[in-house]
């Protein structure tokens, strides 16, 4: 059985190969992320993540992995910042409060069945003044992330609590793939 990864984040790659799973190649989804009216955060990147895991051709001996996540503050969906006013208005919100990183997985096995795993992760920024505020988004580091952070990357700094799976914040939580990748008889390295 071959591993198809239906993603071209370089970070999930990463966080495939930590826990010994060599995709044979790298497909990128081509799938709606718009938020739905009144869509949930739970539903809406379990959806995403399965879109995101049928849109891949794969072969009889292919199976296809596909992650999605999201921020979510109450009900609200932080999804990819816009622009840089949108980031400011994100890491605003983000500030000093708490809030839950949703991430997704999806794995299409031989059998051309869907099976999924959520990681809820919540995670509390400390209080950010205005010029932290201005030096993160001058780094360019939150534009294309959920939520408008990276855990990976300078904005661990503003982390003051964090339960849950660190690596489903940074966009593929392992302990949920591997349990998928098993469950499938995929061999781990």
């Amino acid at each position: 059985m071959r591993l198809v990864l239906a993603s071209t984040s370089p970070r999930r790659l990463d966080l495939l190969k930590r826990i010994g799973a060599e995709p044979v190649r790298i497909a990128a989804p081509d799938v709606d992320e718009d938020v739905h009216a009144g869509e949930l955060p739970r539903a809406y990147v379990l959806r995403v993540a399965l879109a995101k895991a049928q849109a891949v051709a794969r072969a009889e001996d292919e199976i296809v992995l596909a992650g999605d996540t999201t921020i979510a503050v109450g009900r609200r969906i932080l999804a990819k910042p816009a622009d840089e006013p949108d980031l400011r208005r994100m890491l605003a919100l983000l500030s000093g409060r708490r809030h839950h990183c949703l991430s997704a997985v999806c794995l299409i096995g031989l059998d051309g069945k869907a099976r999924t795993r959520i990681s809820d992760t919540i995670v509390t920024f400390k209080r950010l003044s205005d010029a932290e505020i201005d030096w993160y988004v001058a780094s360019g580091e939150g534009m294309g992330k959920a939520g408008g952070y990276a855990i990976q990357g300078k904005a661990e700094a503003f982390v003051r609590f964090l339960s849950g799976s660190h690596s489903g914040v940074v966009g593929l939580p392992v302990f949920e793939t591997r349990a998928l990748l098993e469950g499938a008889g995929y061999q781990l390295g």
